[in-house]
């Protein structure tokens, strides 16, 4: 005869079926799911979505041996059996996440080698120094849109750290002004869960690569079209698409956290900014669980049996908090980490990406000196996501300034410009209208907006 429920159990326990792994519980003490999951051992099964089971790892070595071990753990999620046999709901949040797309990071072996090699050489040609200036030119432009607020508020995630990554990327890319703002649209759309964000996004990519067929340019999309890997068209959308999700959303997510933790009540006066990024990535891990990996035979992880072809996902924000490194985490590399991943399919932009982080959390103080929350850290709230940990809001203060505009001498760049900040009288401040002493803004998306700012129009 079934027992009734305990009622000293609390919901999601493995009493009551799988632990969940989404919604407002979630979000609220990711940690203290973590360790529920752990007391079942490196790994457990988990409710990644409404009716989405999976395995999710949670122990640092057990990640490790997953990510390092290609021959038996494939990324390729037509293996999928639940999916196969239809008991995946077809609206459900999980198939964006995990459905097979014809990139790099849905392959295995040569066809997998051949895209990501595309890849990695064309990000190797970006310059550090061009990279730092782009992302301080997007960070000054940003800033010049909130700083001028006479009540010194903002809220840093909106208006600042997801839509600095957009531009850069979009900088990146090559896109003319119209393009790069529906790409913007396209992405941040998908993420948002917009109706139709996919097309926005996959017309834009697709007027970007025929554009560059006819007029090849110094950037991102030329080197991958030029790679002797000889893509397709369609391989290169995809693979433009791939750094786009892989890149923004959790770059967005680093920034905002690193800026609360820099100006959060604990921080440590004087500790530089990379750290608060490192911090970030050990404890806040922007890509929280995910890279699903199909066993190619049945598996034995930690005592329990997985079935070949039932995904095990890596819980990155578990297992580099695992309590088991706290004894020796000191003696580790600052960048042992899983939050860039591990082994074949480890994030191949990660030097760039903790540079943009860190040159943004920078340029917010350089830009903003006496910049502080208006809420304690430990009293921000977290989106209620399993795949990523990214503050809702980060509301900060500020003294009103005017940050002055782009303008520049031929031959020098935007980033390179040195911004006086004055106080801003109730005389001058406030929205984008004639005789405030703002400009108004220019018709077009953020992309053309920001692209006007720079020449100074």
């Amino acid at each position: 005869m079934q027992q009734p429920p305990d009622p000293q159990i609390p919901p999601g326990c493995p009493a009551h079926g799988n632990i969940q792994m989404y919604g407002p519980a979630f979000g609220a003490d990711p940690e203290g799911h973590y360790a529920q999951l752990r007391s079942s051992g490196p790994s457990a099964p988990v409710d990644i979505a409404p009716d989405v089971q999976a395995e999710l790892v949670t122990s640092y070595d057990a990640a490790l041996y997953v990510l390092q071990n290609p021959a038996s753990f494939v990324r390729d999620s037509r293996r999928w059996n639940a999916l196969n046999e239809g008991r995946v709901p077809a609206d459900s949040p999980a198939l964006p996440m995990m459905g097979y797309r014809p990139n790099a990071l849905f392959s295995d072996g040569a066809a997998h080698a051949r895209l990501r090699q595309a890849v990695t050489d064309s990000l190797a040609t970006v310059n550090e120094h061009q990279l730092i200036r782009q992302t301080q030119q997007s960070a000054n432009y940003l800033i010049s849109q909130f700083s001028t607020d006479i009540r010194g508020q903002a809220e840093l995630m909106a208006e600042y750290a997801q839509p600095l990554p957009l531009l850069v990327f979009s900088d990146l890319f090559g896109c003319p002004p119209e393009i790069g703002d529906r790409v913007i649209s396209g992405i941040s759309g998908i993420f948002e869960g917009t109706p139709g964000a996919d097309e926005v996004l996959g017309g834009a990519l697709t007027e970007l690569i025929t554009l560059k067929r006819r007029r090849p340019a110094a950037d991102l999309t030329t080197r991958l079209m030029e790679h002797p890997a000889q893509l397709s068209d369609e391989e290169v959308l995809h693979q433009l698409v791939t750094l786009l999700s892989g890149g923004t959303a959790p770059l967005a997510a680093a920034i905002g956290t690193s800026s609360a933790l820099y100006l959060g009540e604990d921080w440590q006066v004087g500790l530089p900014v990379e750290d608060a990024v490192s911090q970030t990535l050990w404890n806040y891990a922007p890509i929280a669980n995910y890279a699903a990996h199909y066993p190619t035979h049945d598996v034995e992880i930690g005592g329990r049996v997985v079935r070949a072809n039932d995904p095990i996902l890596i819980s990155f924000a578990a297992a580099n908090t695992d309590p088991k490194l706290s004894e020796h985490r000191e003696q580790l590399s600052a960048k042992a980490h899983l939050a860039f991943g591990a082994g074949p399919h480890a994030c191949p932009a990660k030097d760039p990406a903790f540079m943009i982080a860190v040159t943004a959390v920078e340029a917010l103080l350089n830009r903003l000196p006496d910049v502080e929350m208006r809420v304690p850290f430990k009293a921000l709230t977290w989106a209620p996501s399993p795949w990523s940990r990214s503050l809702v809001t980060l509301p900060i203060r500020f003294s009103p300034r005017v940050v002055p505009h782009a303008a520049q001498p031929a031959g020098s760049s935007a980033g390179q410009v040195q911004q006086q900040a004055v106080p801003v009288s109730p005389s001058t401040s406030g929205p984008s209208q004639s005789g405030t002493g703002v400009a108004p803004q220019p018709k077009g998306g953020l992309f053309t907006r920001f692209l006007a700012w720079t020449r100074g129009e």
